[in-house]
């Protein structure tokens, strides 16, 4: 088709040098993949050289601690691509021996990695004819022959599997995928394209009808909720502070972080003393409370957003229970506490 002969010669000139595109190791591609999810390529790459050195092969990967695979990943967010990856290297070494599952329905079954992923993997590294559909392709797509399909809904995905499905060149799978991604991701971009060096200018239907920046369609999500964080930093006179391993499912698991408490509404001084009776290492101590920051950090997730407020607690007397504040860099905690840790002089 015109349109797969145009998108293949488009990238040959504009595709840019990234390292995972310089190998076809499945393990490489895997973990580029999963950290792109979410992510942006220039916030991404720093933590793919960082993996790659610190865990070049998926036995090194499989063998490392949790904590480890945490705080290697410390502030690119969504924490459960991390746990997933390291759950699904342990998964390949056990179940296959250390080498990677080469379909697209075994890589499939990876925990953490669905269509978009195990297409890229399956075609990337095994010339497997299964296009990809990310929000580059959704957006090229939607816009080049004017669908207002919402592409957050079962349908929408359908439509467009399909038709990337359709247009995907057989002969070279893995150069199509990558570029249809990199035309979303450069010349397609989600505002203000350059229309006027676009390879489509002529066809685009969405530019023919001036709607550009109505394309794709996406319909809205559920109303963000608002939660506020209370964050207690224990300081005692022998320098040490008390971190808590955030247990269950839901944000930050198996992260650290201080002491927290959650309220309904940001509160004053008096009302956080009321509530640091239900801490038992605080029973008996004498402690002075303060406030760290008077306005609200604001930590903005795609379902919600925490108004963050950091107390110290001075306490008088030693912490036997708690951890020298030498060694509070060790643990992987969210970057939000990350921020406050590296901006406060302990």
């Amino acid at each position: 088709m015109a349109i797969t002969k145009k998108l293949i010669n488009w990238y040959l000139v504009n595709k840019r040098d990234l390292p995972w595109r310089a190998t076809n190791n499945p393990y490489f591609i895997w973990l580029s993949e999963i950290i792109l999810q979410q992510t942006q390529v220039a916030q991404g790459l720093p933590y793919y050289k960082a993996f790659t050195s610190k865990f070049p092969t998926v036995f090194d990967l499989a063998n490392a601690e949790e904590s480890q695979v945490l705080k290697l990943w410390q502030g690119l967010g969504y924490y459960s691509r991390a746990r997933n990856l390291h759950a699904s290297a342990k998964y390949i070494v056990n179940e296959f021996n250390g080498v990677f599952p080469d379909t697209y329905n075994e890589i499939i079954k990876l925990k953490g990695v669905g269509d978009y992923t195990a297409s890229a993997i399956a075609s990337i590294c095994f010339n497997e004819t299964t296009a990809v559909v990310d929000g580059n392709v959704y957006r090229a797509l939607s816009r080049i022959y004017g669908i207002s399909t919402p592409i957050n809904t079962g349908k929408g995905f359908k439509e467009f599997k399909a038709l990337a499905q359709e247009l995907i060149d057989t002969k070279q799978p893995a150069t199509f995928n990558q570029a249809i991604m990199e035309f979303g991701a450069r010349q397609c971009k989600p505002k203000s394209p350059d229309c006027i060096i676009c390879p489509f200018n002529t066809s685009c239907v969405a530019l023919q009808k001036n709607k550009i920046e109505q394309l794709p369609v996406k319909l809205k999500a559920l109303k963000v909720k608002k939660k506020y964080f209370n964050f207690m930093v224990m300081l005692s006179a022998d320098q040490k502070t008390i971190l808590e391993k955030r247990e269950g499912k839901g944000i930050w698991q198996n992260l650290y972080q201080f002491p927290l408490i959650e309220t309904k509404q940001p509160v004053n001084i008096l009302e956080i003393e009321a509530e640091l009776e239900c801490f038992s290492i605080l029973k008996n101590r004498n402690f002075n409370v303060s406030i760290y920051n008077e306005t609200p950090i604001v930590h903005k997730l795609s379902h919600q957003h925490l108004y963050t407020t950091f107390w110290i607690l001075t306490i008088d007397g030693n912490l036997s229970e708690g951890i020298s504040t030498t060694k509070i860099t060790d643990f992987p905690v969210p970057i939000l506490i990350s921020n406050f840790i590296e901006r406060f002089n302990f």
